[in-house]
């Protein structure tokens, strides 16, 4: 007789129900969780393959942004925040530049509240590159590009008003080997769509290999939601990578998984501290939110721009489940929003609009003076008074003509009950 627990019901299918309810569905999320699943090594598998998981994660461990933490840091009563990164342009050893950041994400970990909640921020959205002597705006997902993981740390941190101390990167094209290491995956498309060469129909379930499901989760241009389904995309593709990953199968590939990782992830998260992460933090749920904007030109470069009320809901969002008090965003980014509403501006107008990158010091009044000239002049971006803004994404932005209401009173909460802390089983 199988053996039942306190309700009586058999092990065996209150495992599957778990099994069936912890699914990761933020591919950045997953990296990692996969991370912290080979840490998991320990006391799960043979000595050997712990061994291989601290190899693995000491070279992964970037030791030129290492932070010094405090003892019982990650004890697993305080809170704690991780930036996510995630990039496809190729080896983390790479010989050429180091590629712009198209998933941003703040994961904050609140072990109160038994939750981490995943803060995901457009990567066209518009953010003063903090580092740099320039005083100028680009893309948000350009910061990685031009100053590596501290300038996007510090970048996020300014655009927030919140302290980011730790971070991870993933390369999405590198762990696109890991599917076919563990035999592919299957996939149940959104929407219908080619994208190098690889049909996917929707609503039917297709297996792919390493490249399929790079294509899949590549593809945002045919995408009505643009980016944002593009994230979804990349958050099926990781679930059922890390569902793989998690199987006794994969050990059969361990080493060829584990190395893919260490050339494929980088972060100033210690192998100590990953391993304290995951034995304290394993019983919380998630939930998620975005950073919303709104699609405007900047100099001929299409833009996400986040309203000051935005950014000053996601940072007391943010700051409330650090155990921060909150507190008024203030940057280059507020000064703009201020200086364009006062020239006519509107966020939520359900238009694409021109937004102007006036020099550090314009006042509102000197706007109102010339407002007729400043808005004419931004539509032909041949103001004296709008500043160069080279565009650093490398390709079109996505200008989506979705808007969001600007009271922002509804939750974005899809309550995914696992934890990226869990090793994905």
């Amino acid at each position: 007789m199988k053996k039942e627990d306190k309700l009586g019901i058999p092990e065996t299918r209150q495992h599957a129900r778990k099994r069936k309810q912890k699914q990761i569905r933020n591919w950045i999320i997953g990296i990692l969780a996969v991370v912290c699943a080979i840490v998991a090594g320990v006391g799960l598998y043979a000595a050997h393959l712990y061994k291989t998981a601290e190899q693995a994660a000491n070279k992964a461990y970037d030791s030129e942004n290492a932070v010094k933490t405090t003892y019982g840091e990650f004890n697993g009563k305080k809170p704690f925040a991780v930036m996510l990164l995630g990039t496809d342009t190729g080896a983390l050893d790479r010989t050429e530049k180091r590629g712009n950041t198209d998933t941003i994400i703040v994961v904050v970990v609140n072990p109160k509240k038994k939750n981490y909640t995943m803060i995901s921020i457009p990567r066209d959205t518009m953010a003063d590159m903090v580092g740099d002597d320039s005083n100028d705006v680009q893309k948000i997902n350009a910061a990685y590009s031009i100053g590596g993981a501290k300038m996007a740390m510090k970048t996020v941190s300014n655009l927030l008003n919140i302290p980011v101390k730790y971070y991870a990167l993933v390369n999405m094209g590198g762990l696109m080997k890991l599917v076919d290491y563990v035999g592919g995956i299957y996939v149940t498309p959104p929407l219908t769509f080619t994208y190098s060469g690889f049909p996917f129909k929707k609503r039917v379930r297709q297996h792919l290999n390493g490249q399929a499901a790079l294509a899949y989760s590549r593809m945002r241009y045919d995408d009505p939601q643009g980016d944002y389904g593009r994230q979804k995309r990349q958050r099926e593709v990781i679930t059922k990578l890390v569902q793989k990953l998690a199987t006794a199968d994969s050990l059969m590939n361990f080493s060829k998984i584990a190395n893919n990782l260490s050339s494929n992830v980088k972060t100033n998260l210690s192998f100590q501290a990953l391993k304290s992460i995951l034995a304290n933090y394993s019983d919380c749920t998630s939930s998620s939110d975005y950073l919303h904007g709104y699609s405007a030109y900047v100099n001929d470069a299409a833009y996400q721009i986040a309203p000051t009320s935005e950014l000053q809901r996601i940072s007391n969002k943010i700051r409330k489940l650090l155990g921060l008090k909150t507190a008024t965003v203030s940057n280059r980014e507020t000064e703009l929003n201020t200086l364009n509403e006062t020239a006519g501006f509107k966020f939520g107008s359900g238009e694409t609009q021109n937004y102007t990158i006036y020099d550090p010091g314009t006042t509102a009044d000197s706007v109102k003076s010339g407002k007729k000239s400043s808005k004419s002049s931004s539509s032909s971006k041949s103001s004296s008074q709008t500043s160069s803004s080279a565009d650093y994404s490398g390709n079109t932005a996505y200008s989506g003509s979705t808007n969001y209401d600007t009271t922002y009173s509804y939750s974005y909460n899809y309550n995914y009950n696992t934890n990226p802390f869990s090793g994905g089983y």
